[in-house]
């Protein structure tokens, strides 16, 4: 079960009370204009693969709601590619093991990769932060730790997905890519 916040008012701002925190890719189409700057003054995509029950993905975004961030969940990448086309995304946490698409009874390929290309060809690419199954061996983690940087992620982080570590990559994302301010 997925939980998603919303709030009345869809048109509030992150300082009040008002505007969705925590949304779908279904339900942020109903809730959003199809333009490029909707959503928040922060907004965080988060892929999940779907590998746990209660994933950690659904805790930070609770933990991050206070604070104004808009948190959109995508289960499959076609999900996570119609939020990047509709929204300004600010940050990303891509999950290497979400589907390509939500598929009943086949289990469908990975498309974190997907994901990561579609976020790399944007004008202004965000953070993006990489969560990966734990690596078998040293050599191939070495070798995927340098591949996900080199293409430009931020961060990668082994699952599971410490609730700790992620706070701190995303004060790291947020003092170092938009010098501790919410971008405008």
């Amino acid at each position: 079960m997925k939980l998603r916040f919303h709030h009345p008012d869809p048109h509030g701002t992150p300082g009040d009370p008002g505007g969705p925190r925590h949304q779908s890719a279904r339900s942020a189409r109903s809730a959003q204009p199809p333009t490029s700057g909707g959503g928040g003054r922060l907004n965080l995509l988060l892929s999940y693969g779907g590998w746990r029950a209660t994933p950690g993905e659904t805790q930070l975004a609770r933990f991050l709601q206070p604070m104004g961030i808009t948190s959109y969940t995508a289960d499959s990448g076609e999900e996570a590619a119609e939020l990047i086309r509709k929204l300004a995304i600010h940050i990303a946490v891509v999950d290497l093991a979400i589907p390509i698409r939500r598929s009943a009874g086949t289990t469908a390929p990975p498309g974190g990769n997907r994901i990561l290309q579609l976020l790399r060809r944007l004008h202004q690419p965000p953070p993006t932060v990489i969560v990966r199954p734990p690596q078998p061996a040293t050599r191939e983690n070495e070798r995927g730790l340098a591949d996900a940087l080199r293409e430009g992620a931020f961060a990668v982080i082994d699952r599971p997905m410490k609730l700790e570590t992620m706070l701190e990559v995303m004060r790291r994302i947020l003092r170092r890519h938009y010098a501790d301010n919410w971008p405008a």
